[in-house]
């Protein structure tokens, strides 16, 4: 049984504005991840495909691990599939160098497309407040991507801080997920927003996949604890800053997703 399932001190405006705030972040963190123009390099610096680059450079801030490190961090992808991308690629560089690789085409991907966001330099703030401030237990791929160097511009930060954002979001519902004794094909099954058996095969599991309908409540249960987690760590900012955070993210959502 969970632990939590709800927190007394979350007021409804807070857990909404929680859930918004993590489905923009979820698709503007992701954008850069597997698009062509950050996989590219990857593959003439000579990993073996885009995927293995992806799971390296994502993956490498843990450090020159067993794959199974990154398994755990990643959580939602078949661990034979994570394995053998991890394996394939660990020995192009390591596992530091290509998490150091990764991170600039990050910045480099949110640089070249946010050159009309003016309020770049104020989200950095808000952003570094609510990362930098987070408790670190139980979130080893987040506390790995909080710890990257940062680059100096404010467009390239920005970017790269909204994907340790994503990362600090992607952590806490793994977290939430254990909590409720999902598991995590389970959890890709439960959602009611993926395509089911699909999105799992895209994930590297392989069928036939169980009935998941009884889980539909639990799944429920996991994304409200993810949201009142996540409304914790936004909580170092006063309700108008959470709002303009929220106001900036949709704005950047708008420029990368018109």
């Amino acid at each position: 049984m969970p632990v939590i399932t709800n927190s007394p001190d979350r007021e409804p405006g807070d857990l909404q504005l929680a859930k918004l705030l993590g489905q923009s972040v979820g698709a503007i963190g992701g954008a850069f991840m597997l698009h062509p123009d950050t996989l590219t390099p990857g593959k003439q610096a000579g990993y073996p495909g885009g995927f293995s680059y992806y799971v390296v450079g994502r993956g490498g801030v843990l450090g020159d691990v067993d794959a199974s490190v990154v398994i755990s961090g990643f959580a939602f992808f078949a661990p034979a599939l994570v394995r053998s991308l991890w394996d394939a690629g660990i020995g192009v560089e390591g596992a530091r160098a290509g998490a150091d690789r990764y991170a600039l085409a990050c910045a480099d991907w949110g640089r070249s497309r946010l050159g009309a966001f003016a309020q770049a330099e104020r989200l950095v703030e808000l952003v570094t407040a609510v990362v930098d401030g987070a408790e670190l237990a139980g979130l080893s791929l987040f506390a790995g991507w909080q710890s990257q160097t940062r680059v100096n511009d404010p467009q390239g930060r920005c970017y790269q801080l909204l994907n340790v954002l994503r990362e600090l979001r992607g952590s806490v519902h793994i977290t939430a997920v254990v909590a409720h004794g999902v598991t995590p094909l389970q959890a890709l099954l439960a959602n009611p927003i993926n395509n089911g058996s699909e999105t799992a095969e895209r994930f590297g599991w392989s069928g036939p996949f169980e009935n998941v309908d009884h889980l539909r409540d639990d799944f429920i249960a996991v994304e409200n604890l993810t949201n009142v987690l996540m409304a914790q760590h936004l909580s170092v900012l006063t309700t108008v800053e959470q709002n303009e955070l929220l106001g900036l993210v949709t704005e950047v959502h708008s420029i990368l997703f018109p």
